[in-house]
């Protein structure tokens, strides 16, 4: 029996899928197709998609010239089921021409033509309807966005850019084609359906709370605000408007950072007793980090240094402490975060004046996991042991800055493709803003 194999996420199944699943079967008499898991689909680059993996998986098992379904979920797996089932025939889509002639000493490689005029990706665009995006500021952060939005489809359009500075903000959009400075915000929010807000920190909350006001769905840059009764209103403003509000802390929806996550919530090392945090980044006087009332360390880059706290210490009755390093204007140079429910505990550095080591470790009663530097762009992490021998590692894609998988999250739910948002809930969210409510409260203090 000659055995073909080929692979494909098979999103929104059309006749381009049938003719290549037909055509490869012709070459052989038995063909296995494995499908793509949904998050190997993101780490390869694809954000969208419009079913699920159950759907795609059923819908090429009833494919009549389907013989075996797998899942694909890892890199070098072709090689692998190449050997594994014995496959004489690798068939792949001619837009993949010699990226796996590498395969040619276990097998027939063959690259066959699509089918004009269609895809998935098409499919997509033309059947949801299009999302026009706005963005508030015009900073880094903007810039690394708009760049990182291009590699997310289905419907999103980046049409118009606001600044309370008409001319920068002119000056931004003609650095984009199709992209347009607003001068007026009332005008800027009857033009779009979805708000990026990516100003300084002290603008966040009254943004987001007028485009929420204005019925927008609404994607915050971090921190989304300074205090819990400002996020619980955000929230009760988003739920009364009918529109998505999240907070843009692009690790908690990056495919390793989920995974380690998961990984250290089933058991692996046992129970969660402390979780240490560290993100550090010195930084010349004279930047917008030093600027401004929440100037500082901690108001920088606590979000990202809370997050695995809040995830694996949770929410409810978290206690927490401070000691910074203030300079002689207030800003905190080093602060040091201290959290504790009962029975755990967790400890979170921040740092615009001092260095120190940015790794995350997650200590529980079998083992601990680490993540090493820059772990809020999780590409690697270890599994250790009380024996050294049972060390594990895991990887994972990254991909760009990390924008592009807070966006695609973002238009997901947009589209009603689901409406969880467990990748970083609401709760933890509005804990955030208490916890630098207390910050605030702790450096004014000291200040005195």
């Amino acid at each position: 029996m000659k055995t073909v194999i080929t692979y494909g996420v098979f999103d929104l199944f059309h006749e381009g899928h049938v003719n290549l699943l037909r055509r490869a079967k012709a070459l052989g008499d038995k063909l296995i197709v494995g499908v793509t898991s949904n998050e190997f689909t993101r780490q390869r680059g694809k954000l969208l998609l419009a079913d699920s993996l159950d759907t795609r998986m059923s819908n090429v098992r009833n494919c009549p010239y389907v013989d075996e379904v797998i899942l694909e979920d890892h890199y070098g797996q072709k090689l692998e089921d190449v050997q594994k089932y014995g496959a004489d025939v690798f068939v792949a889509g001619d837009d993949w021409t010699g990226k796996f002639d590498f395969l040619t000493p276990w097998c027939e490689v063959v690259y066959l033509p699509r089918t004009p005029g269609i895809s998935s990706s098409s499919l997509r665009n033309s059947r949801l309807p299009e999302i026009r995006f706005g963005v508030i500021g015009n900073g880094r952060i903007a810039k690394r966005f708009l760049k990182e939005a291009k590699t997310v489809r289905g419907g999103v359009r980046f049409r118009y850019v606001y600044n309370p500075n008409y001319e920068s903000a002119k000056r931004f959009a003609e650095g984009y084609e199709k992209l347009t400075a607003v001068e007026d915000l009332e005008e800027f929010f009857r033009s779009v359906d979805a708000v990026y807000i990516a100003s300084p920190h002290e603008t966040h909350y009254g943004y987001a709370k007028a485009a929420l006001l204005h019925g927008k769905h609404t994607l915050c840059e971090k921190p989304l605000c300074f205090s819990q009764k400002e996020a619980e209103e955000l929230f009760s403003l988003a739920s009364e408007n009918e529109a998505v509000l999240m907070e843009a802390v692009k690790t908690a929806y990056c495919p390793g950072f989920i995974k380690m996550i998961s990984i250290a919530r089933s058991g692996f090392i046992g129970d969660i007793v402390d979780v240490e945090s560290c993100f550090t980044r010195l930084t010349e006087k004279g930047v917008r980090e030093w600027e401004g009332e929440y100037k500082g360390s901690f108001t920088e880059f606590g979000s990202y240094t809370l997050l695995p706290v809040m995830k694996l210490l949770g929410t409810k009755d978290l206690d927490v402490r401070f000691e910074s390093v203030l300079d002689e204007d207030g800003a905190d140079l080093y602060t040091k975060a201290y959290l504790s429910v009962p029975g755990k505990m967790g400890l979170c550095k921040a740092g615009l004046g001092v260095k120190s080591d940015g790794h995350l470790l997650i200590s529980g009663t079998k083992g601990y996991i680490f993540a090493p530097a820059p772990w809020w762009k999780t590409t690697r992490f270890e599994l250790h042991y009380e024996d050294p021998n049972a060390t594990e590692t895991y990887e994972s894609e990254f991909l760009g800055e990390g924008l592009r998988y807070e966006l695609a999250e973002f238009v997901e739910r947009i589209q009603g493709w689901h409406d969880s948002d467990y990748l970083y809930t609401k709760e933890e969210t509005v804990t955030a803003a208490g916890i630098f409510e207390r910050f605030l409260k702790y450096r004014s203090e000291q200040m005195r």
